[in-house]
């Protein structure tokens, strides 16, 4: 009966380790509904909608385009800054491109078709190492700039929350069994 009820433990132990690296990443589309796109406004679009979120290591970054119209192409802060799209540090042009966020700092993303750069379809993203959430209030200085007058943006959508869902459903059916063995 001892080694029944430690072979039920470890696997409780397991599954929830497993379900708690599931729920610990977010995925987000960049831009939202707009996707990644030749920006209406500039720039101003993507680093509006990067504002509101706090973006943390393992969360993922969907880049949602037509394939042979953008690219998706993380870059250095230098060749963001210029748009210089000669040596990117990996590019995606098969749309939609995913890239996982592997380490704490600023990542740097632009598209290298044409002008496209130029015109503003670039993210700058700041990665933290704590949970990942829509930012509750911005800290001083860091306000977004207001979008370009004329201009309207959709509202971000939110965090994926399958994996939150996945967790709970998982648990329960976890303490279940557990009531059964037990």
């Amino acid at each position: 009966m001892t080694t029944r009820n430690n072979l039920v433990i470890l696997i409780v132990v397991v599954v929830a380790a497993a379900v708690l690296r599931i729920s610990a990443a977010a995925t987000y589309t960049v831009g939202g509904s707009l996707g990644w796109q030749d920006p209406p406004g500039g720039a101003v679009v993507y680093s509006t909608w990067a504002a509101r979120y706090t973006f943390t290591v393992g969360d993922i970054l969907v880049f949602n385009f037509t394939t042979g119209d953008h690219t998706a192409a993380k870059v250095t802060n230098d060749a963001f800054n210029s748009c210089n799209t000669t040596n990117p540090l990996t590019i995606q042009t098969t749309g939609p491109a995913s890239y996982t966020l592997d380490a704490t700092g600023e990542d740097y993303f632009i598209c290298t078709i044409s002008n496209h750069c130029s015109l503003g379809q670039k993210l700058q993203v700041n990665v933290t190492s704590g949970p990942g959430s829509p930012n509750s209030s911005p800290s001083p200085g860091s306000s977004p700039p207001p979008p370009p007058s004329g201009t309207t943006m959709a509202p971000p959508p939110p965090n994926s929350a399958a994996p939150t869902v996945i967790a709970a459903i998982t648990l329960n059916l976890v303490a279940i069994a557990i009531a059964f063995v037990c």
